[in-house]
Order: C-alpha cells, then structure tokens, then sequence
C-alpha cells in the first residue's frame, strides 16, 4: 500500500468562484470508493481566488490550475494507484 491507511484527502476550493458544490461532489464520489481506507475528506476554502486542488497527504492528485477539472474517476484511479494500488475499481477502470 502507498500511502498509509486510513489517510486524510484535502479538498481545496475558491469560494469566490462558487467551486463548494464541485468540491463537495468530489468528496462524495472519493467517500462513495474510498470509505474503508479514508480517515476524511477536508473541504478548505481558499483565500486565493482560482483555487481547486486535491491533495492525498502531502501529494498533490489534482490542480485545476495545471489539470483543469477532471473527471470523477480520473481523480478515483489517482487515489487509487497512491491509496491501494493494484486494486480494481470496476466499471472506473475500462
């Protein structure tokens, strides 16, 4: 395993930019796949305007800067290889 179990996701989010509700939504579908091997999912509102970034531990999964948004099981399989990889996510996978 990659990182250690039961560890903590970092939502980070411009409020400004109206980006809760897709920070929310992320947290949601990493809980959904995750829930055996997350401690928590944080969402942190940022005082800089444009922000969104997902962070496992120190590793940054995702920059909207850099990414854009990505899809939901884009950002699952990059916790996945991190979390637990070599494990199968399904329909996530094909």
């Amino acid at each position: 395993m990659g990182i250690n179990r039961k560890t903590r996701i970092e939502i980070v989010y411009c409020p400004g930019c109206r980006w809760l509700a897709r920070a929310a939504w992320y947290a949601q579908e990493l809980l959904t796949t995750y829930s055996d091997d997350l401690k928590e999912v944080a969402l942190i509102p940022s005082s800089d305007s444009g922000v969104f970034e997902i962070r496992l531990g120190d590793l940054l999964i995702m920059d909207r800067a850099s990414d854009g948004f990505l899809e939901a099981k884009l950002v699952k399989r990059l916790v996945r290889d991190q979390l637990a990889p070599g494990r199968a996510l399904g329909h996530i996978d094909t």
